[in-house]
């Protein structure tokens, strides 16, 4: 095959593997590694393990370790130093010297399959000790969990881990030339590394912002993609010239952009280079595995599947408790980091491509680490089940959250539950408060929650998304719910347990923009409101203004666009001068009404109860969960629930006809 063939090979095979992983709802990383076996040459060989493809998947490192550097920032370090250097030093070097251990006691009772010297040992520990930071980041992200105590914890080590693979690469190519002076080769190494280093830094960062400046002021988008990868690629040639890394080289170019301010565009441009060059990576390592291989000696790889990961599992655990956290933390913290890592996969490359570890063994291992990544996302859904379970304060803890959120909201009626307290949660609690109306939020950010409760804020640490949550912030009492973030899996969660518990209840959710509308209205939300259009309709309203449109028209103009997006604010927007004019009972609302078994409404169509002639009309019926297609011709049952809108009068004149 040329290299035409390959690359037309790889693409088609990541295209349709990361498709059934997303359906799946699973990270793509763990498509493009079941594809690369599939495909690979043990596989259906439709893609050969050839030069090709291994230049390709080492740009993928290139541009991973670019971006790492532009995340990489002195001031969120020195934010997060004691959990960075101190718990995730500790455990990169206690895993690398377990291994040690471990590499020894296996060569002497496992003889016919490990015999591994003291460099293999270090090149596994390095390996052993990476998480996979694009599945824990993406499952903590879902899951809300990136502001709590465990998450700050878990990115903290992912950190370390990220930062600790520069002198890796460094130090396991200089162990691999079996020079009798080891602490000479690695002083050379290590000179060769400071040097460039310097020279990348010093002269660098000297010359990155001017010419960086000198780039962007040609106002061409196309020069500007090609300076970034000219700087990217050329640092990392530089590296390589001198006997390093090319992701070294990558990283200090990324750290050197990172401080401009020029990063979050480069961030931007580089990061589809980065993904498609990384899926291919993964691919690349999925093809080196030989699954007739791991079949004849599956014992071995479910060994060393489930060794390691309990033993990072204890060692992640133990340490974190060594760093004062408490037992729920600490086991969470282990659960998230037990797992492989990208990383691990290019230490193990290298280690390999060295001939540091017998390629059978290193069959074996990196069939463990796939399998490692497979189960992560499952332990990590699982996660608060296993912690309650081993952890005895954990559920004490818990229930002491809940019992002061049911406290601080026992006395409340009609009131707003407000799931998330950021910008757009706090800002809605401003103006309940000016309109006098109860509100409670629960929010995950422990800092944010302390803050706010001595602001004297109604809020409290909780998971809007937990069943328990919502019945402590008293959801059979409540007006509303509204859904302040912009998290369409949480939102589902919320609606669900809504419907399940008080299914007549109002809930507003913010979305980012329309693609999950009709989703989210399925399942029950009264109201979605993207903010993307939100945004559009006052850039467009202050444009129109400026042209000098009469400001009275721009308003009739936003207020018709809301009318046509959103139902439950028609008739509001009458124009700013016309509801301040009318009487509260002639502006239009809406009224939720349930169907009890003596309702009037109970065996009749709904055309029959004529309510459009007493001045309301249907929003919306509900039958149990599900939102129905209502008509005339339709027949109301017991426990429908039906929303009417109409005038103040109007509504009380439908709901006497429908219940009485």
């Amino acid at each position: 095959m040329n290299a035409l063939d390959t690359t037309l090979s790889l693409l088609a095979a990541a295209v349709l593997g990361v498709v059934a992983f997303r359906m799946l709802q699973l990270p793509p990383i763990l498509g493009y590694l079941v594809v690369g076996i599939l495909i690979g040459p043990f596989g259906l060989r439709f893609a050969e393990d050839s030069a090709v493809t291994h230049e390709m998947a080492e740009f993928g490192v290139v541009f991973l370790m670019f971006s790492i550097g532009l995340e990489f920032s002195l001031s969120k370090l020195m934010s997060m130093r004691k959990a960075v250097f101190g718990l995730g030093m500790a455990q990169v070097a206690v895993t690398i010297a377990a291994s040690f251990a471990l590499g020894a006691l296996a060569s002497a009772w496992l003889p016919r399959y490990f015999q591994i010297g003291w460099e293999a040992a270090f090149a596994l520990g390095g390996a052993l000790a990476m998480s996979s930071t694009a599945i824990v980041s993406k499952m903590l992200t879902e899951r809300l969990e990136l502001e709590s105590l465990h998450g700050r914890q878990i990115i903290s080590v992912l950190l370390f881990q990220d930062l600790a693979v520069v002198p890796l690469l460094i130090l396991v190519p200089a162990l691999a030339t079996h020079s009798k002076d080891v602490v000479q080769t690695l002083a050379w190494a290590s000179g060769k590394a400071v040097l460039v280093l310097l020279l990348l830094l010093v002269v660098g960062q000297r010359i990155m912002r001017t010419w960086f400046t000198i780039v962007v002021r040609r106002r061409s988008q196309e020069l500007f993609m090609l300076n970034l990868l000219f700087i990217t690629l050329g640092a990392a040639w530089l590296t390589e010239k001198a006997g390093l890394s090319m992701a070294l080289g990558a990283f200090v170019a990324g750290m050197l952009i990172s401080e401009t301010e020029f990063r979050h565009q480069v961030e931007e441009d580089i990061k589809p280079f980065r993904d498609v060059l990384l899926g291919l990576f993964f691919i690349t390592i999925g093809m080196l595995l030989n699954w007739r291989l791991v079949w004849d000696h599956l014992w071995l790889v479910i060994l060393l599947f489930i060794g390691p990961m309990l033993l990072k599992l204890v060692l992640i655990t133990g340490l974190a408790r060594a760093f004062g956290s408490s037992v729920s933390v600490a086991l969470r913290t282990g659960l998230a980091l037990a797992q492989a890592g990208e990383f691990g996969f290019v230490l193990l490359n290298q280690a390999g491509d060295l001939q540091l570890i017998d390629p059978q063994l290193l069959q074996l291992i990196l069939a463990s680490m796939v399998l490692s990544m497979l189960t992560s996302p499952f332990i990590l859904a699982k996660s608060d089940a296993i912690v309650m379970k081993f952890s005895a304060n954990e559920w004490m803890m818990q229930s002491l959250a809940l019992t002061q959120i049911a406290a601080r909201t026992m006395t409340s009626k009609k009131h707003v539950i407000i799931a998330g307290f950021g910008r757009s949660g706090q800002s809605l609690a401003r103006l309940l408060e000016e309109e006098k109306i109860d509100y409670h939020a629960l929010d995950l950010d422990p800092d944010r929650v302390h803050e706010a409760q001595t602001a004297g804020a109604n809020v409290s640490y909780g998971d809007a998304a937990r069943r328990e949550s919502l019945m402590a912030a008293g959801i059979h009492r409540a007006a509303a719910l509204v859904v302040t973030y912009t998290s369409t899996a949480s939102a589902l969660k919320v609606l669900h347990f809504v419907n399940e518990i008080n299914p007549a209840l109002p809930v507003i959710v913010r979305s980012h923009d329309d693609v999950d509308l009709e989703k989210l209205r399925a399942a029950g939300a009264t109201e979605v409101v993207p903010e993307l259009m939100e945004g559009s309709l006052m850039l467009a309203s202050h444009a129109l203004v400026m042209l000098g449109i009469p400001l009275r028209r721009v308003v009739h103009r936003v207020q018709a666009a809301r009318d046509a997006r959103y139902e439950s604010l028609r008739g509001f927007f009458r124009g700013a001068s016309d509801v301040a004019d009318s009487p509260e009972a002639m502006q239009i609302r809406l009224h939720t009404i349930v169907l009890n078994e003596r309702a009037n409404a109970i065996g009749k169509m709904l055309g029959e109860l004529q309510l459009t002639e007493i001045g309301a009309d249907v929003h919306t019926v509900r039958r149990g969960r599900v939102r129905q297609e209502h008509h005339d011709s339709m027949l109301l049952q017991a426990g429908d629930i039906v929303v009417v809108r109409g005038t103040s009068e109007a509504v009380a004149r439908a709901e006497q006809r429908l219940l009485k």
